[in-house]
């Protein structure tokens, strides 16, 4: 048994957390070769179509989620809700089916399965059927626009509104705090300080618990 397993490696936020998952005995699930892995790290490529059943058999005691694209890169909605939901799920339920005791995954800031914004929808549709899985624990991270390196193809409209990053942050206060922009390595700092928490429950963290957490 893995302590942990990590699918959405090959992003800004996966990446992060390989880097700092020096303390895990951590399985990376990716698409493709992934770089940055520690000696205890262990590393298996396949195709998504595979990734229930290698799940199941790592029987990892904490899965760890950072999968997510957009709407734009996945080339349509359907085919974002593919990544976003439904492989996200697929590879949740698989663990819980592999005796994981705690999930963390990130999601986003306004996540709710009655929004009239379809990202925001399907996430939180996403964390509907996360909760319905029935984890011991289960860590929802809701952070805001994700700045820092990111890997892959450029995200335009992401890194136009990076650069707006600073003023836009200063504009948001008390309750709109939540909506400020946060670095992937934080969040990653975060995801790894809950990683092993022994309490029970649902946990969503926003940008200032996030933040708390990665200290």
């Amino acid at each position: 048994m893995s302590d942990a397993l990590l699918v959405g490696a090959t992003g800004m936020v996966g990446g992060a957390v390989i880097a700092n998952a020096d303390a895990l005995q951590l399985t990376i699930l990716a698409r493709r070769e992934t770089a940055g892995l520690l000696p205890q790290h262990k590393l298996l490529v396949a195709p998504p179509a595979q990734w229930g059943e290698l799940v199941a058999a790592e029987r990892p005691a904490i899965f760890i989620s950072c999968l997510g694209t957009t709407i734009r890169q996945a080339g349509s909605r359907a085919a974002f809700r593919a990544v976003d939901h439904d492989l996200v799920l697929a590879a949740a339920r698989a663990a819980k089916k592999g005796s994981a005791r705690q999930a963390i995954v990130v999601s986003s800031v306004g996540a709710s399965a009655k929004a009239g914004n379809f990202y925001l929808r399907t996430k939180g549709e996403t964390e509907d059927g996360l909760r319905a899985l029935g984890f011991e624990r289960l860590d929802i991270l809701r952070p805001g626009l994700l700045t820092g390196e990111r890997q892959g193809p450029a995200r335009v409209g992401e890194g136009i509104a990076m650069l707006a990053a600073p003023l836009t942050n200063a504009l948001l206060h008390g309750s709109l705090r939540r909506y400020r922009s946060i670095p992937g390595e934080t969040v990653a700092r975060a995801i790894v300080a809950l990683a092993g928490r022994s309490d029970s429950g649902v946990q969503i963290h926003e940008n200032d618990a996030i933040r708390a957490l990665a200290d």
